[in-house]
């Protein structure tokens, strides 16, 4: 995995500076420290830092195909790569490396557009056709890999990292108070909007063509589920359990590749723990892991259960043991990986795994994300069940329970736009979790927030296939709900790829399999959600695989406290500047008293109610907004370092290597 940057021309053809390039990388070096490379013509620029991991001695890039038409900046991994060198090979394409990257101008060469619904893996891509004067930019289908772009003084701009774009120097870094708001009412980014005016994000599963200084954005791949009746079932259900072992060993072993030492990241539940088993069975010797442990007493922390398996598997474990005062400390840090607000603090943990993982000689870990959403395994799920047969003796709880508790919380509640409504999607949204953080909005937010947003709606922005969606069982409706929102907004970017790539590590994801996600998604919902029993066909598997001390626990949430971390008598002096008048004046996006009246709550007794629990999500979601605003708006509200772009000295610029067309 790497990090891309490049800037394209819509005007005509100028030259980009190289210089300005090269600050671009050079903002996200920390994603491939081990080579940095650009190439360039006029009209166009790409550049790219590696982390090399296949072919370490020839795999450098952007490269090109034989006649030097064709030239491609990617970060990530094809993991069928294998195969499709050996397919190239015999319909005559020459190869100078052994490296997927390769693989992307040739495949182009046979399918044009057609390449993206067959590369599978993880990846965010630029390629160049310089025949046809075209530029494509993509990305994998469920969000893995990011891909940024904006438009500056005739110019597009991408980057794996907003960093990289804001670095070019052609862009300041202002706020867009809809991508605050997506995350209020989501708890994660926006698959579209960022938090920055003017920056968007590419959609999993969409690709960009830009010609004659035109842009278009296709959507080349979307998840899809079976009409409610018609999903797989099976006569004999050990042949469905045997299959799904077989397809997750496979996406396992597709994961095993490289010349790089890789490791697995292990908690004490199912899904990481049943990855580590099978990485070891297929690679046929133990394999290293590391967990993170939140130093306290409680369901929390899993250090004991995650030694057990270490052990029981014969890997050797790594611990790193966080305090409260290390997930404070770290925090900055992730706001500044991720770019955007994150409420879930235990992505603190992952940062500092990273920084671990390649302490002690990794460069690739293996994890479990990406089960919950195939299998149905959160807590929510299991609460849309119980609400549908409460409902169904005539007790309607979801308007005795959440109606009072919710609505009634704060004032008001997020208002699902009508096509949301109409589409089903409200009410297989996972509404407890998204409804606790919208309904603080309502307290918290300033006259000026909402007067900026004037009637911005984040649901439109959710995006359901009007055509489908209605066909599918509930549970595969909220399962969609979940890939789209939490999983590429929060999961894959600020536990997965931000912070994994901020220790220069590369995550890798086996249940993100397109034919793991495919073969689950096809699956009868009682193979996912038994009774209550989340994930029952992933525990048939477990039960033949991993030792029955494993394979039996139920799932815990790795989960950090955010009013003890944020708002404890202990919480660091920048929190309270974040939070001071001044700094909430200066931002402008949330009501001062409003804010001093929460923080003087979350110190009151006793601290176990909805309303407190609404206002600690919700403060959270301030502090983060706020540390947000410092590190990449030019600082002001604490004593914290912000963010600035690097400079490029005359000793990296004569030391980088610039590929021309006629330097081919």
């Amino acid at each position: 995995m790497c990090g891309i940057a490049g800037a394209f021309d819509l005007t005509g053809r100028r030259d980009f500076p190289t210089e300005r390039l090269l600050r671009m990388t050079g903002a996200i070096v920390h994603r491939g420290p081990d080579d940095e490379q650009i190439y360039a013509e006029p009209g166009v620029a790409l550049g790219v830092r590696r982390l090399s991991i296949i072919d370490i001695a020839g795999g450098r890039q952007p490269l090109s195909n034989e006649d030097g038409s064709v030239w491609v900046g990617y970060e990530g991994e094809l993991y069928e790569y294998p195969d499709i060198r050996k397919d190239l090979l015999a319909r005559g394409h020459h190869l100078r490396t052994s490296c997927d990257t390769e693989a992307w101008v040739h495949l182009y060469e046979d399918h044009g557009e057609g390449v993206f619904s067959r590369a599978h893996g993880q990846f965010g891509v630029s390629l160049w056709d310089q025949t046809n004067r075209t530029l494509f930019l993509a990305r994998d289908r469920v969000g893995i890999s990011p891909l940024f772009y904006t438009e500056a003084d005739g110019w597009l701009l991408w980057a794996s990292e907003i960093k990289a774009i804001l670095a070019s120097g052609m862009v300041d870094a202002r706020p867009d108070p809809r991508g605050f708001d997506y995350f209020f009412n989501f708890l994660c980014l926006p698959n579209d909007l960022t938090c920055f005016a003017g920056i968007r994000s590419l959609p999993p599963g969409h690709y960009m063509t830009v010609k004659e200084g035109r842009t278009e954005i296709r959507q080349y791949w979307d998840l899809d589920f079976p009409d409610a009746g018609a999903e797989r079932r099976f006569d004999d259900v050990r042949q469905g359990v045997d299959e799904f072992e077989e397809t997750l060993r496979a996406a396992i072993r597709r994961r095993l590749c490289g010349e790089a030492p890789l490791s697995c990241y292990i908690s004490g539940g199912l899904d990481s723990t049943t990855i580590m088993g099978l990485s070891i069975d297929e690679r046929g010797e133990p394999i290293p892991s590391l967990t993170a442990g939140l130093v306290r007493s409680g369901p929390n922390d899993e250090r004991a259960q995650a030694a057990e398996s270490a052990r029981l598997l014969g890997s050797k474990l790594t611990t790193v043991e966080m305090t409260e005062q290390d997930i404070a400390d770290t925090y900055p840090d992730l706001i500044l990986a991720a770019e955007g607000p994150v409420l879930d603090t235990s992505a603190t943990c992952m940062i500092r795994l990273a920084r671990k993982n390649r302490e002690i000689g990794n460069l690739v870990v293996l994890t479990g994300e990406g089960a919950d959403e195939a299998l149905a395994g959160y807590m929510w799920f299991k609460w849309h069940r119980l609400q549908r047969v409460f409902n169904a003796f005539g007790y309607p709880i979801n308007r005795t329970v959440r109606g009072p508790a919710l609505y009634g919380l704060i004032g008001g509640g997020s208002a699902h736009s009508p096509a949301f409504r109409a589409s089903g999607g409200y009410r297989v949204a996972q509404q407890i979790k998204w409804e606790f953080l919208a309904q603080s909005r309502e307290h918290l937010y300033s006259d000026k927030m909402w007067a900026t947003l004037d009637g911005f709606n984040a649901y439109d922005h959710f995006a359901i296939p009007h055509d489908r969606f209605g066909k599918w069982h509930w549970l595969n409706q909220s399962l969609y709900a979940a890939y789209k929102t939490l999983l590429p907004g929060m999961l894959l970017s600020a536990k997965g790829d931000r912070s994994t790539r901020s220790g220069s590590t590369e995550g890798r994801y086996p249940f993100l399999d397109e034919r793991v996600v495919n073969f689950c998604a096809s699956l009868a919902p009682e193979y996912k959600l038994r009774g209550l029993q989340d994930k029952w066909i992933l525990r048939q598997v477990a039960k033949k695989v991993l030792p029955p001390a494993i394979a039996g626990r139920p799932k815990t949430m790795f989960r950090a406290n955010m009013g003890k971390v944020f708002t404890g008598a202990s919480s660091p002096a920048w929190i309270t500047q974040l939070l001071s008048p001044e700094s909430l004046a200066a931002t402008g996006f949330f009501d001062v008293d409003a804010v001093t009246q929460a923080c003087q709550l979350q110190l009151q007794k006793p601290r176990k109610n909805l309303k407190r629990f609404s206002l600690d999500m919700g403060l959270a979601g301030v502090v983060s907004t706020q540390l947000w605003h410092h590190i990449f708006c030019g600082g002001g509200l604490a004593d914290l370092p912000s963010w600035s772009p690097p400079s490029v000295d005359k000793e990296a610029l004569d030391a980088c290597v610039v590929m021309t067309p006629a330097g081919r």
